[in-house]
C-alpha cells in the first residue's frame, strides 16, 4: 500500500503510464495507449521522489506476484514430491492428510496461484 504521504491519485496515474513519449501530444501515454491529456501529464509531473519510489515498490512486488504465478506449476509439483514419496496410495487427498498446518497454507497458497486467473496490475493493490 501507499505511504500515508502518497497521493493515491497520483500513483494510480502513475500505474497506468507506460512513460512513452508522444511527439504528436507531447505527453506520455496510458497503458493501453492513449495519450495523456495534458492536464494528466501536468499532474503526474508533480509526483513527488517517494511517490515515485512507492509507484516503484507497487511495481516490483507486483513482478514478484507474477513471477510466483508463473512459476507455481513447477512449484506445486516439487513442493508434493516429498508427500508423495511417503505414501503408498499417492493421491492429493494422502498427501494433504500428512501435511502440517504451515504446509497446508503453503499447498494452498500454490493452488490458489494455480486456481485463479492472474491479476493485472492496480495501483494501490500491490
Amino acid at each position: 500500500m501507499t505511504a500515508r504521504s502518497s497521493r493515491p491519485d497520483i500513483i494510480a496515474l502513475l500505474a497506468d503510464a507506460d512513460f512513452k513519449y508522444r511527439a504528436d501530444t507531447n505527453t506520455w501515454s496510458h497503458r493501453d495507449g492513449r495519450p495523456f491529456s495534458k492536464e494528466e501529464h501536468a499532474y503526474a509531473l508533480t509526483a513527488t521522489r517517494d511517490e515515485f519510489f512507492d509507484f516503484d515498490a507497487q511495481f516490483k512486488r507486483f513482478v514478484k506476484y507474477r513471477q510466483e504465478w508463473d512459476d507455481a506449476p513447477e512449484a506445486i509439483q516439487r513442493f508434493l514430491a516429498p508427500f508423495m514419496q511417503q505414501l503408498t496410495v499417492k493421491n492429493l487427498g494422502n498427501a494433504h492428510e500428512i501435511m502440517s498446518k504451515d504446509e497446508r497454507t503453503e499447498f494452498n497458497r500454490l493452488l490458489g496461484l494455480i486456481a485463479e486467473p492472474p491479476r493485472l496490475f492496480t495501483a494501490n493493490t500491490f
